[in-house]
């Protein structure tokens, strides 16, 4: 059993990261800014109220947390916002590299203390941040938050891999939720988390930092 900390749980990929993880004995903190009635329906210990854009906020986060130790921290809160060259909106790029990017950067700073031997950190990123794979263009703003947090990502497995912990980047694919209109062509979240918790599980100091696909792909940079 591990204690396993998710932001963005209130909806989509992070309500259902909490659920599997409940059902198979994790012990869950479910961080988010408002709690949603399918979040409260689950035996898992909320924090909520927490908007990760403020150093306040992940403060209090982390004095809430005084004495847990945490094994896994599943940084998953994002958002998506149509940005394209014709309606170029730089209030929207800067909103997305803030939470998609910078946010679990600091978060992840602030938690180092509460992290136990062999923690696992995943960040929630997406194909999008790929620049080889970009064969379509536009979405600036999640593009470039994308392409940041992956860096970070790389970063933080390099500077964290001399204490044991090791760092996952993670694609979920394209999956059915309220983020993208519930697109059909999408992925259930559930067939979405089974795969993210399986790579996770499997990470290892050797493969910290890289970045893959939810069905186990390595995908490019």
């Amino acid at each position: 059993m591990h204690t396993v900390l998710v932001t963005g749980s209130n909806r989509g990929i992070g309500l259902e990261f909490c659920r599997q993880l409940q059902r198979r004995g994790d012990q869950v903190i479910a961080v988010c800014r408002e709690v949603s009635a399918e979040l409260s329906a689950l035996d898992v210990r909320i924090e909520s109220g927490i908007d990760l854009l403020h150093e306040s906020d992940r403060s209090q986060l982390v004095a809430r947390l005084n004495g847990v130790g945490l094994d896994r921290v599943i940084l998953n809160a994002g958002i998506l916002e149509a940005c394209e060259l014709d309606d170029l909106d730089p209030d929207s790029i800067r909103r997305q590299f803030e939470l998609n990017a910078l946010a679990p950067l600091a978060l992840s700073r602030a938690l180092l203390d509460r992290l136990s031997p062999g923690a696992k950190l995943a960040l929630m990123t997406s194909r999008m941040g790929s620049i080889d794979d970009n064969t379509s263009g536009g979405s600036y703003g999640y593009r470039m938050s994308k392409v940041a947090l992956n860096m970070a990502g790389k970063s933080l497995a390099i500077d964290l891999k001399p204490r044991g912990i090791a760092v996952a980047i993670l694609h979920p694919g394209l999956v059915r939720t309220r983020m993208i209109q519930f697109n059909p062509h999408g992925v259930m979240p559930q067939e979405a988390v089974r795969g993210l918790l399986d790579r996770l599980d499997q990470l290892t100091l050797e493969t910290s930092g890289t970045f893959w696909h939810a069905n186990g792909d390595v995908l490019p940079w």
